[in-house]
């Protein structure tokens, strides 16, 4: 089922009881190469379920994750406003030739946008959607009948994950009032955040040992202020947000992964077993989803062609659109970890996998940039 669709609500609340009363209008993403040493986490005793806000609690020894769990924090450092990076070139983007279905909008509706991960930067997504003429000075709804899609990870590692929620949804209502839309994609990090808040430091089963929701969200660039302004309908909403979507003949996902086939042959089974996962609220059951949401690169090697193609068959659609994995990794190029120095050159979207797959990640935690773009893409 999916969003818009009629069903029971579902809920995530800070104390873990499901209201009777349906969310707020809400809408229906970034982790590091599995190369290299084994990340630790620290892991706390377990815990019941919070009724109150949790204050975030002290970091407790570290425990070893499975080789394939790829988490985010060390290579993604958050970058304040205002970084005077010096930029390289990056290889020019070849644009997706248009599919005849492609260019038709559904009657009624107008062109269609996607956002990549935003991760807290309230400042410059309200400046990128500004320069597309979606959003007007003050921030609100400016583009009628629109489509705007969202493709997950709106916290962690910058400083304003709360506004940058808050303004999706804000952007939601308007834009429905005025005849078009604005949905969003669950992201890995809308998994990480709902974990934590729900979990916190309950022990879950890492493959490799224990680990739990909280380490886990504070090492992969968790804000204390955000969790501090986190609030119920926040949690609803997130719980909510579809995993996969397909606009005008895009696969529209989070994660340039397979994992998705693990979840249903559908795109209708896929969202309602995510939502089952989230619903039924056992943290080892949400750990498995998270880590599975935070792989990356199957669509970059000499297979990544195959890959995406696997997903098509599956879901529909002429080419995959993600996030979830930064421009600069895919194509093998970082910045210095503290933000300083040379970066990548982000213009925009990494077109890639025989023209089959669009990524949209343009690095905006690691001096790249934050990709607003119309689909689909012209020369």
């Amino acid at each position: 089922m999916t969003q818009g669709a009629s069903q029971e609500p579902m809920v995530w609340t800070m104390g873990g009881q499901a209201p009777a009363s349906a969310p707020p209008p809400g809408m229906s993403g970034s982790p590091v190469p599995p190369a290299g040493p084994p990340l630790h986490l620290p892991a706390g005793p377990p815990v019941a379920p919070p009724t109150a806000p949790p204050a975030v609690p002290p970091a407790a020894p570290p425990v070893e994750l499975p080789e394939d769990y790829t988490p985010t924090a060390r290579d993604l450092p958050v970058v304040t406003p205002g970084r005077t990076d010096t930029l390289i070139d990056q290889p020019s983007v070849a644009p997706v030739p248009d599919p005849a279905r492609s260019s038709d909008a559904p009657e009624g509706m107008g062109p269609l946008y996607v956002v990549g991960d935003v991760h807290g930067y309230y400042d410059e997504l309200r400046e990128a959607l500004a320069a597309e003429g979606l959003i007007d000075a003050d921030g609100s709804w400016a583009a009628g009948n629109a489509r705007l899609w969202f493709l997950g990870d709106f916290t962690d590692r910058g400083p304003d994950g709360i506004g940058v929620i808050d303004l999706v949804m804000q952007l939601s209502a308007e834009a429905a009032a005025a005849g078009g839309y604005c949905k969003a994609l669950m992201g890995n990090h809308e998994l990480l955040l709902l974990g934590a808040k729900r979990f916190g430091d309950t022990p879950v089963q890492s493959g490799a040992g224990t680990a739990s929701f909280q380490a886990a969200w504070l090492l992969n660039g968790g804000q204390k202020t955000d969790m501090d302004r986190l609030e119920d309908h926040h949690l609803q909403w997130m719980a909510r947000l579809d995993a996969v979507m397909e606009e005008d003949g895009h696969l529209l996902v989070h994660s340039d992964t397979t994992a998705y086939l693990e979840y249903g042959d559908s795109i209708e089974a896929v969202n309602d077993t995510v939502h089952e996962v989230l619903t039924r609220s056992d943290a080892d059951e949400v750990w498995d989803l998270f880590r599975k949401f935070t792989k990356r690169f199957a669509f970059r090697d000499e297979s990544g062609s195959q890959a995406v193609r696997e997903l098509l068959d599956a879901y529909g659609g002429d080419r995959v659109v993600h996030g979830h994995s930064p421009i600069p990794y895919l194509l093998g190029e970082v910045g210095t970890e503290d933000g300083e120095g040379d970066g990548i050159a982000v213009d925009g979207p990494h077109v890639y996998a025989d023209g089959l797959a669009i990524a949209m990640d343009g690095g905006i935690t690691m001096a790249g940039k934050l990709l607003v773009v119309q689909l689909p893409l012209t020369g």
